[in-house]
């Protein structure tokens, strides 16, 4: 299964509830998580449509940059 990481500017728990509707419905839930403990605020999407992830958080008013 591939994994893509994303820097965000989900940075809270109150941001997580935002984008938790639009990442369950484009990548399903239990296959992505935030860890925004970490300054590059990290979204990690497993599967085959983690390119929906970023389109996904855009569309939930945030950013995502996919990560090298």
């Amino acid at each position: 299964m591939e994994t893509a990481q994303f820097k965000t500017n989900i940075k809270c728990a109150n941001c997580v509830a935002t984008v938790t509707p639009f990442l369950n419905e484009a990548v399903g839930e239990g296959n992505w998580q935030v860890d925004t403990q970490n300054p590059a605020k990290v979204l990690t999407v497993k599967g085959e449509d983690a390119s929906d992830a970023r389109q996904a958080v855009e569309k939930a008013g945030y950013r995502a940059e996919l990560m090298q």
